[in-house]
Formats: structure tokens, C-alpha cells, sequence
């Protein structure tokens, strides 16, 4: 095994980190006691509660594109939501 540069030098300043030393972190997940992460806010992410959604690739005019996207942020779930409500009274063959 190879031995580590010390992270911080002799004036006691933080040396710049590698990507050797990055390769030995572990996730806080793993090292940090139980109750701080609680504190922290960390939580491992559960089971997805909704269905999960599929990514896709979909060419779209740019005139819908601009009055969805002018709408702000969710403007994807938006064009979701207009494409299910379509749905409702269509068939899409």
C-alpha cells in the first residue's frame, strides 16, 4: 500500500486534495454517527412512492416549448399533466 501524503502540511494549512485522496472517502452515510445525519437531514432515500416515470426524448414545437417553459419550474410535469388530460377524451392512434 502507498503511503498518503499528510492532508494538512507543516504551517498547518489544508493541502490541495487529489484524485487519489478522494478515492478513499466513504459517504457520510457510512462514518457519521446515526443521530447526527438525523440532525443533518440526511436520510437514505426510501422506496419511490408514485409510479416512477419513464425518461424519453420528444420533439416538441418551439411554440409549446416556449409557453410551457414560460410557465416556470415543473414545466415538464405540466406538459405531462396536458398530454394525460388529452388522453381522457383521445385516442392516440
Amino acid at each position: 500500500m502507498t503511503k498518503r501524503a499528510p492532508l494538512i502540511d507543516e504551517n498547518g494549512e489544508v493541502r490541495e486534495l487529489t484524485a487519489a485522496d478522494l478515492h478513499h472517502f466513504k459517504p457520510a452515510a457510512e462514518v457519521l454517527p446515526h443521530d447526527l445525519l438525523k440532525v443533518m437531514g440526511i436520510k437514505p432515500r426510501g422506496p419511490q412512492k408514485a409510479p416512477t416515470k419513464q425518461a424519453t426524448t420528444i420533439r416538441l414545437s418551439p411554440e409549446v416549448m416556449a409557453a410551457f417553459k414560460a410557465t416556470g419550474a415543473g414545466w415538464q410535469t405540466r406538459i405531462d399533466a396536458a398530454l394525460k388530460d388529452w388522453l381522457r377524451t383521445h385516442s392516440p392512434v
